[in-house]
């Protein structure tokens, strides 16, 4: 599976932002997918997480829950990130990953890193401005 993120950009506080991933190769919808986020100096961490197919079941870490939402489409391979009522601490490069075992639950619950997440996309950078 290849990822590639888009969508990324500069966005004043307040604003919104729709991220991309898109995903070619392997059956992209038995994969669960999650987004991340990192700034520098600090681990990759956990945004959002999406279960395969229907993607029925989907978690947020707690600091963007409420404001951003993750779906897929299967038929476009794409999972996205809408992001509204984004803060200055929300810039971060943001990653979409993709796992071919784990539940949405067990991405939710990755340490700093997630390391274990099969494959990954290059990230897209957001900047959010006060």
């Amino acid at each position: 599976v290849q990822l590639q993120a888009s969508g990324g950009g500069l966005v004043q506080a307040g604003g919104t932002l729709r991220l991309s991933c898109a995903a070619s190769g392997s059956i992209y919808s038995s994969y669960t997918m999650g987004w991340f986020r990192q700034v520098p100096g600090k681990e990759r961490e956990f945004v959002g997480a999406i279960s395969r197919w229907s993607g029925i079941s989907t978690y947020y870490a707690d600091s963007v829950k409420g404001r951003f939402t993750i779906s897929r489409d299967n038929g476009k391979n794409t999972v996205y990130l809408q992001m509204n009522s984004l803060k200055p601490e929300d810039t971060a490069v943001y990653y979409c990953a993709a796992d071919r075992s784990r539940t949405s639950i067990q991405v939710s619950r990755m340490g700093p890193g997630a390391y274990g997440m099969n494959y990954w996309g290059k990230g897209t950078l957001v900047t959010v401005s006060s």
